[in-house]
């Protein structure tokens, strides 16, 4: 499994860009996963259905299932947060994690900078993102060896990240 992470500020369109890039992935063939880290508490389960009584009362794990589909939520309890690593050897066989969040991590990562948002540009700061893609041409000041990717242009960015981490699409399948 390669990994390689979408960055930028709440806001900028990653999710869109996940979103968008997904498709033309799993089209060439790669079986791609999605890790998304939240900065906040959230909840996928709703109080007074089975599943959340039994993880209100004390159940380590709760795994609901159907013919469609099966989320396993587990309760950190106090425990420390898992690290990418651990998250990541949770997945089922793929070719490719995408991840949003775990900005501090050393994987390669590709910036959504969309200057309207008010916010600084973080691949000045972060040495591991190799890429931003962006709805603005490129600063004057772009290092080198670093890529500036239109937005828009889907079919670049992922051919890009495909080309950094040599995944040619079906040859690198997991059987």
């Amino acid at each position: 499994m390669k990994i390689f992470g979408i960055t930028g500020y709440s806001g900028a369109g990653k999710t869109t860009l996940v979103e968008r890039m997904l498709p033309q992935m799993i089209g060439r063939g790669l079986r791609t996963s999605v890790l998304k880290h939240a900065h906040h508490d959230f909840d996928i389960d709703r109080p007074g259905k089975d599943s959340f009584r039994h993880r209100q009362a004390g159940a380590g794990e709760v795994l609901l299932a159907n013919a469609s589909r099966w989320v396993l939520m587990h309760e950190l309890r106090g425990a420390p947060e898992p690290t990418l690593a651990e998250y990541a050897a949770r997945f089922s066989p793929c070719d490719l994690l995408l991840v949003e969040g775990f900005k501090h991590e050393a994987i390669p990562r590709l910036e959504v900078h969309r200057p309207a948002t008010g916010r600084p540009a973080l691949w000045p700061q972060q040495p591991q993102i190799v890429a931003v893609a962006s709805d603005q041409a490129a600063p004057a000041e772009l290092p080198a060896g670093l890529f500036w990717l239109d937005l828009n242009d889907v079919p670049t960015i992922v051919t890009f990240i495909l080309d950094h981490l040599q995944l040619t699409g079906e040859a690198d399948a997991v059987l």
